[in-house]
C-alpha cells in the first residue's frame, strides 16, 4: 500500500519542476523582449555602421 501512496506525490514534483522551467524561461523571454525594446534603436544603428563599413 506504502508505494501506492508515494508514487502521486512524485508525479506532482516533477510536473512542479516542469512549470518551474516554464516560469524560468517566460521570465527570461519577457525580459529580452523588454531589452530589445528599449535598445532596439542603439543596435540597429550599430549593425548599420558595421554594415556601411563593410
Amino acid at each position: 500500500m506504502a508505494p501506492l501512496i508515494a508514487r502521486p506525490v512524485d508525479l506532482d514534483e516533477d510536473g512542479q519542476g516542469l512549470a518551474e522551467y516554464a516560469l524560468i524561461l517566460a521570465l527570461i523571454a519577457i525580459v529580452a523582449i523588454v531589452a530589445l525594446i528599449f535598445l532596439g534603436d542603439a543596435i540597429a544603428k550599430i549593425l548599420s555602421t558595421i554594415g556601411n563599413s563593410v
